[in-house]
């Protein structure tokens, strides 16, 4: 046997017993659901509500996400569907266990706040990510709920996936709901008919239009503590800002091990890629920011990166291309970044809902800690580019182009998002000035009929071929 052969049955080895391990890990934290909820509870739970079943198709996605993948790439995407797993079956457990402390909200509404209350968060919008990678028939039955009840088939899947699950009774009942004008009219709309199906209080936070003013921010700051007021009045929450501090702290230092994570990206071949990098950044800065738990994930995946930096090594075996996902992943599609990667040589750096340039929040006083949020959730992922001029929609793409040598960027041409196929002629123009190709992937973010695996693979196929000349690895 040659040193090489050697080498190779021992990298074979290591990913086999990475899988393994990991598959047991995952089904453990499944398990421990179960067992901390207790069988009755539990069979309650999976009856008012059936989604919590896609829980147990975790390993399917899981072996979509590492197929193909090899060495640290492979551990770090096993890594992360553990936590996720791990930490998405501790967010069930507290929405069963503690409704009355259960805060039903947007995407971007900022949970610190309710932390530090010391009431729980449920992200309605997070369903419509999970339930497609993990289910895709599942997504598909509540999208058609929603349009029996007459909502048009043409609004963004990710609202109309959540009316379906409201319209089904299948959303929790919580203590309040807290929603925005923010970050699209199609996800502003769907809390009127979320709100009238669980019939509970509502706030609204309202996001100025020319939001990266001064004066903005100021109002914007005026609206989080209102929203504190109207929480402590409605709910049993009780404001504890030294809590608050812990918690912005914690966020900050998730932010600076992600800092350091990015700074890696820019290296050639790049240390890590993909769902390590943009999942880890959701769940993380999203669904569960300031958590202790959030900030070991991130730090796992950069300490990740760092080793195959040491090691003089890239996230893929042959790193021929880099790109920019601009707008929302096909959820529906989790084996679509490893296809690429095996296929074309391609690392999907980071996408447009992770890019961001905050600064950190500033802790000195409460006032500054709700004027630093306020900043951070009027700059979200979507509602920033989306809202205001359409140059706030290019700045930022060309910028992470520049600062991650980005060879293209591909496009989320999401069939139900009015805002981004509107300035799909502008993107093209502006692309063409700068010399930078661009694929525009025409698919739905939840919704498989509207572009499927094989339809996604040939776009992607044609555009490798006929736009950057090469032809697929061997």
């Amino acid at each position: 046997m040659t040193v090489n052969q050697f080498g190779a049955g021992r990298a074979a080895f290591e990913d086999a017993y990475v899988t393994l391990a990991y598959f047991a890990r995952i089904w453990l934290s499944t398990a421990r659901l179960g067992l901390r909820l207790g069988p009755v509870s539990m069979g309650r739970a999976a009856i008012r509500y059936p989604w919590v079943m896609a829980f147990l198709k975790v390993n399917s996605f899981y072996g979509k996400l590492i197929g193909g993948r090899s060495g640290i790439q492979r551990r770090a995407g096993a890594h992360l569907v553990h936590a996720l797993q791990n930490e998405g079956t501790r967010a069930f457990e507290e929405l069963v266990s503690r409704p009355d402390r259960l805060i039903l909200n947007e995407d971007l509404v900022p949970p610190e706040i309710f932390f530090a209350m010391g009431l729980s968060s449920w992200f309605a919008e997070l369903l419509g990510f999970i339930l497609p990678m993990f289910d895709a028939g599942k997504a598909e039955h509540y999208i058609d709920v929603a349009e029996s009840h007459g909502l048009p088939p043409d609004i963004c899947s990710l609202p109309r996936h959540i009316m379906g699950i409201a319209l089904s009774g299948h959303l929790p009942k919580p203590a309040a709901v807290v929603t925005s004008n923010s970050p699209c009219d199609g996800g502003m709309a769907s809390y009127n008919i979320i709100a009238k199906e669980l019939d509970c209080p509502v706030f609204r936070l309202d996001i100025p239009y020319n939001f990266e003013t001064e004066r903005a921010a100021d109002y914007f700051a005026g609206e989080l503590s209102r929203l504190v007021a109207w929480l402590e009045l409605y709910t049993p929450g009780r404001m504890d800002w030294d809590a608050l501090r812990e918690i912005c702290e914690e966020r900050n230092r998730m932010q600076e091990a992600e800092a350091a994570l990015w700074d890696m990206l820019k290296v050639r071949p790049a240390p890590l890629a993909a769902e390590p990098v943009y999942l880890s950044h959701l769940w993380g800065f999203v669904v569960q920011p300031g958590r202790a738990s959030s900030t070991r994930l991130i730090e796992a995946m950069t300490e990740f990166a760092r080793k195959n930096m040491e090691a003089g090594q890239g996230a893929l075996k042959d790193e021929r291309f880099r790109t920019l996902l601009w707008g929302p992943f096909p959820a529906h599609l989790p084996e679509i970044w490893a296809w690429a990667e095996k296929t074309f040589g391609v690392a999907l750096l980071l996408d447009s809902l992770s890019y961001n340039r905050l600064p950190l929040i500033d802790t000195k006083s409460p006032e500054s800690m709700l004027k630093s949020l306020g900043r951070t959730i009027m700059a979200g992922p979507m509602a920033r580019h989306s809202r205001g001029p359409a140059q706030n929609y290019f700045e930022d793409m060309f910028f992470a182009v520049e600062n991650f040598g980005a060879d293209m960027i591909w496009h989320s041409g999401h069939v139900g998002c009015k805002n981004a196929r509107a300035l799909m002629g502008m993107l093209r123009e502006k692309c063409r000035e700068r010399r930078i190709p661009l694929l525009v992937m025409d698919y739905d973010l939840s919704d498989p009929r509207a572009g499927d695996l094989a339809a996604v693979k040939a776009q992607i196929s044609h555009f490798m071929e006929n736009v950057m000349k090469t032809a697929p690895l061997a």
